[in-house]
């Protein structure tokens, strides 16, 4: 999309104006969040949703309509205004789930997350530019030669469009404002009412009630422990999720694929089915014998060795690219006549692919949802509990801003600098590699009692 609209003079320099894209998106969502929660707190929280889903798709149908780099970065912009109220769903589910279901449906949360992120990616790939990809179906469609991301966002905002529908009409509002409940004994006479109730509802020690905690009061060495561990979770995941799609379109000369945008969009596809399998059979098996604190470390370590193995897929496609004297040759369906010299390594190297995005999506489900849990569990309260979410949901947010632009920059640096291993294409990949391992050890110190 980046190289379309002209902005970029060297292809090397893709990553870095794809990083801006994405930081612009992250960086008004991050401002955005803390408004959303204390407005939802005032209006309610079915309006406030309903405005958030409204917003979002005018602004990524939008989005779609860009045929600049600016409009793109404007457009992408409004489109995270909207999206800071994300925090506001977590509170919803809070309130309408009790301590016996609240473990399984926030791990709804991230399902839904891993699978919009992964089907979204191949959506996006598979349906980009559909009047050049598949000229007999779309190829008589002006509108999609003149815009040509139009019909990936437009299918994309199916869902949110199903969303917007489901809260109009099913919605209900979760907030109750309970009414102020009588002292036990009025000051005035000293005496109890029947409207007294025997046990006072707020928060008392020794007779007095308990002040609101602050923010700074919250962080308990568990829960600095939790949060650190989130904050290097998700700033490995953001880059790896900026850099994978520009490292696969790469050349195998620059430390890439040279994969096209439907082959990427069709390697993510495959994820987004073992999502499904993953966190609605495997995860709730794996919390129950394992514990919530183990499967998550589990999925740090094993998303580990995948950031450190992913850009040797590289040298597999460059030993291609040298039997097919440099043609390209990563297009679906493959030519028949290349198959008898360059088969076996082709097979392999889509074998490897996949099951490599396989143990990534893996661990990704077993951390994140694991996480989101671990602040669950660690809230002192159920009236700290949104503001416990609100501290995660900023800090992810916050690690999304610099993310793309650490290894968008990191990776057109390394590729247009001969420097060698393994400061060259491979440095990205290792540096997410050593965050999720500092993770990992991070989480070892954290002691987290399980629901």
């Amino acid at each position: 999309m980046v190289e379309g609209f002209d902005v970029v003079k060297n292809p090397q320099d893709v990553s870095f104006y794809a990083g801006l894209l994405l930081t612009s998106y992250s960086i008004c969502q991050a401002i955005t969040t803390m408004y959303w929660g204390p407005l939802s707190d005032r209006i309610g929280r079915r309006p406030t949703l309903l405005m958030g889903l409204t917003g979002d798709l005018a602004t990524f149908v939008l989005f779609g309509l860009s045929k600049s780099y600016k409009w793109a970065i404007i457009t992408r912009s409004l489109n995270g205004f909207f999206a800071g109220n994300s925090a506001v769903v977590k509170s919803v589910v809070a309130e309408i789930a009790d301590d016996t279901n609240r473990p399984r449906m926030m791990a709804l949360l991230p399902l839904m997350w891993n699978i919009g992120a992964v089907a979204g990616a191949a959506v996006g790939g598979l349906l980009a530019d559909p009047a050049n990809q598949y000229p007999s179906i779309f190829g008589r469609f002006d509108i999609l030669r003149t815009y040509p991301y139009l019909l990936p966002c437009l299918v994309g905002s199916l869902t949110t469009t199903f969303g917007l529908i489901v809260g109009l009409f099913k919605l209900k509002e979760t907030l109750v404002i309970e009414p102020a409940v009588p002292d036990v004994v009025t000051q005035e006479t000293g005496i109890a009412t029947e409207a007294t109730p025997l046990v006072s509802t707020a928060p008392q020690q020794n007779g007095e009630p308990l002040p609101a905690q602050s923010m700074l009061s919250l962080l308990t060495p568990t829960c600095k422990f939790v949060m650190a561990t989130n904050l290097l979770m998700c700033l490995a995941i953001a880059m790896g999720d900026q850099i994978y799609p520009i490292f696969a379109a790469s050349a195998p000369a620059d430390g890439g694929l040279g994969f096209s945008t439907r082959d990427i969009g069709i390697s993510l596809s495959v994820s987004s089915v073992a999502v499904l399998y993953l966190q609605l059979v495997a995860y709730p098996k794996l919390v129950q014998k394992y514990g919530t604190l183990t499967c998550c470390q589990m999925g740090l370590k094993i998303m580990t060795p995948f950031f450190f193995a992913m850009p040797f897929l590289s040298l597999l496609s460059s030993s291609i690219e040298n039997m097919i004297a440099g043609k390209t040759f990563m297009r679906l369906p493959m030519p028949t006549d290349w198959m008898s010299f360059v088969g076996f390594e082709y097979c392999m190297l889509w074998i490897l692919l996949i099951g490599l995005l396989l143990v990534r999506i893996t661990g990704n489900v077993l951390a994140f949802t694991s996480l989101n849990l671990l602040v669950s569990n660690i809230a002192p309260s159920k009236a700290t509990l949104g503001t416990m979410n609100g501290m995660q949901q900023l800090g992810a947010t916050c690690v999304r801003i610099v993310g793309p632009l650490i290894s968008g920059t990191l990776w057109s640096w390394s590729i247009k600098h001969s420097v060698p291993f393994p400061f060259n294409s491979h440095f990205v990949w290792i540096l997410c590699s050593c965050l999720m391992a500092i993770s990992c050890e991070q989480d070892k110190d954290c002691v987290v009692p399980d629901l």
